[in-house]
Order: structure tokens, then sequence, then C-alpha cells
């Protein structure tokens, strides 16, 4: 099945608190990713820790074969109950969808996740059952291209308790809301980002709990392939451009001199322009057969922070106005974060040319850790990602 998660989250901490007591886990396995979110009880360090402990429990067992009974049990035996409540100590949904199309959701004690097609609800149905004296809700179906799927902590229906809304914002407003944005086919990032930032509207930017959105659209595998810095030995060029053109995918050419070598490889001239759509990051360019040609260190280097803020949850409409602008370190952003599955780089690792030429000083490494960066933003973000160097 053809078809790839485009995955986006963010929690917002309660007030005054340091740290996140709810904790997401993206796992991917040779047939299946797997997204968890654990809510700790209580708020700061304490729920934290449990619910790092939860999610880092199930996920090493459900990608080592166990199943969940096996995965409830142990956190029963291992996470304490709560003497004065009796109740556990942590909450959890654990999603899964395989790359045959079939999912299965497991949900303890966390508000039920929503399922987006077609830009309206559908109620999948589910079962309950006890294991270790915990209430299971288990939910088998099979997924869509363009379905959406939200998981949230239960801060998102606390959201306003006290302030905006007298009763928090219930989950079938959370439904209508979301459907609303849903039916223009909007990125996974772009809805995780506008049901964020309605909770802290309604908690008037204090939340009053911890709270997490996860958002997942399926979509249509996506590759994009990434050239940049010329190879050490010139004999390699054809080389990196036959590897690089051969690969099936949406083409990306970072660097000046890299943009040399496939002009030559491809024989099609170099297009400069002079739009400057930010003064920082130098102009785009065009080759006939390259999707999007940029400048090298400079503009990886500010995608690369973007693709940061964008993990570190610091996403709100300002980031979405700079990530949709048109300078080229916004365009390698925008398509890494909203239109890619599977990122393949191809890595020159040569001492660039015009560095040489005009006896500047070059630290080679700077390349390579700007690599090293968007391999691992991309990862974060649950992207296939491989690297190949010349």
């Amino acid at each position: 099945m053809n078809m790839s998660l485009d995955i986006a989250w963010k929690s917002l901490n309660k007030k005054k608190e340091e740290l996140c007591g709810d904790t997401v886990e993206i796992i991917k396995t040779e047939d299946s990713d797997i997204l968890l979110l654990s809510d700790g009880m209580g708020s700061g360090v304490k729920a934290n820790i449990l619910s790092t402990l939860t999610t880092k429990i199930m996920g090493t067992m459900l990608k080592n074969g166990s199943s969940i009974e096996e995965c409830v049990t142990t956190i029963a035996k291992t996470l304490p109950v709560c003497k004065t409540r009796q109740v556990a100590y942590s909450t959890f949904s654990i999603l899964q969808i395989y790359k045959n199309g079939e999912a299965s959701l497991i949900e303890y004690d966390n508000p039920g996740g929503i399922l987006i097609r077609d830009g309206r609800h559908k109620d999948v149905p589910f079962t309950v059952r006890e294991i270790e004296g915990k209430i299971i809700r288990e939910y088998h179906f099979t997924v869509c291209c363009g379905d959406y799927y939200i998981l949230m902590s239960d801060g998102v229906v606390h959201a306003g308790v006290g302030k905006a809304c007298r009763f928090g914002w219930p989950r079938d407003e959370v439904v209508r809301y979301a459907e609303r944005y849903c039916s223009y086919g909007i990125s996974s990032s772009r809805l995780m980002s506008i049901l964020s930032n309605r909770c802290n509207k309604l908690y008037d930017g204090e939340p009053g709990d911890d709270t997490t959105v996860i958002t997942i659209k399926v979509t249509a595998s996506k590759t994009v392939n990434l050239f940049t810095g010329p190879p050490v030995k010139k004999s390699d060029d054809k080389r990196a451009m036959e590897e690089f053109f051969q690969t099936p995918g949406y083409k990306i050419v970072c660097g000046g001199t890299s943009a040399n070598i496939a002009s030559r490889y491809l024989k099609k001239p170099i297009k400069t322009s002079l739009m400057y759509y930010d003064p920082d990051i130098p102009p785009t360019a065009e080759i006939e057969g390259v999707d999007l040609v940029t400048e090298g260190v400079l503009t990886l280097n500010r995608a690369a922070q973007m693709l940061n803020s964008y993990n570190a949850g610091k996403v709100d409409d300002d980031f979405f106005h700079r990530l949709y602008g048109g300078d080229g370190a916004a365009r390698v952003g925008k398509i890494l974060i909203e239109d890619c599955t599977h990122l393949n780089l191809f890595v020159g690792k040569a001492i660039n040319e015009t560095y040489q030429a005009a006896n500047l000083p070059f630290d080679l490494s700077i390349r390579q850790r700007l690599v090293e960066q968007l391999v691992n933003e991309c990862r974060k973000m649950g992207k296939t990602v491989t690297v190949k160097y010349y």
C-alpha cells in the first residue's frame, strides 16, 4: 500500500511548570508506525518521569513484538497506584498503523481518538475489556489515504475550564472545530497548530493542565532528494548526479558549486534570480530538470533552525507565516515539514571551490553538521532518511 503518515504533535506545559507531564513517542518498525501518548498524573517532574517510563516501556515492548496484554500487565506491575485515588499514575493511547493499511488504537483513560474522513467525523466501533484491573478501549479499522487522526491528552477537553469555557472544550466541539479545517485538506502540522493554539487561547495563555495534541494525516508517499556539496573527487560528479537524478522524487540542489555540477550534467543553464524575499537568505535559481535550486550553507542553516523550532513545539501563526515565505530556506523547510515522507540526502564532502578561490576559511564540518541536523530533525518528525556521501 503506497501510503505514509504525516505526523505532527505539540505539548503545552501546565502554567509555571518547566517540564510537561505528557510524553509522546514515535516508533517505526519494519511493518508499522507506532504512536504513543502518555499522560502522567499531576504535573511537572513527577508526571514527566511517569509518562516517560510508560512510553519507553510500552514502546520497547511493542517494537519487540509484545502483545497489548503483556504491555499493560508490565505497566500495571511497574508503575505504582495512587494511594489516595486508587488509580494509575499514567494514562496512555497507542495507535499502530501497519503498512497494509490495517490499524489498531488502544486507549486507557485518555480522551477518545478522533477520525476524520472526507471532512467528516467517522465513528469507529470499539470493544471494552479489562486487563490487570484497567478498563481498555480497543479499536480496529482500516485507514484510507486522506484520513486525519487526532490523539489528545485530557488537557485538551479541559481547555478553558473556569475561563473561556465553563465546562472545558468538549470532545464533540473539538470534532466540529477540526472538521472545519480538515475539509480543506490542510497538512497535519497546520491542523496540529490550529488545535493547539485554540487550546492555548481557551486557557488564556496559562494552561491549567498539560495539554498535548497529536495529528496524523495519511498521505501518499512523498520522496524528496537533496544534493549539496561537491564530491571529494571530481570524477565522482557524474556518479553522484546519476544516482541523484535516477532516484524518483522531488529534486532540490543546495549550493552554488552543487548547482554548477547539476547544470553541467543536465547541460542546462542556471537562471539566477535577484528577488530577495529575506535579506539574510540569498535568492533561489532555476535549472531545467531540478525542482528547487538554492544557495548552500546559509539556506540549509535557516531551514535546519525552522525544523528545530517545529520539533520544539515553537509553532504559531508567525511560524507558518515564515514557513510559507518565498525565500529558499522557507521553501526547503516547508517541503521537509509538509511535503516529505522520505528524504534522500546526497552529500559531497569536498571543500567548496568558491572558498578556495577566494582564499576564505571554510570549516568542512559546517556542512556536515547541517546535514546531521537535517537528518536528526527529519527523523524526529517520523520521516525515513537516508544519506549518501561522495
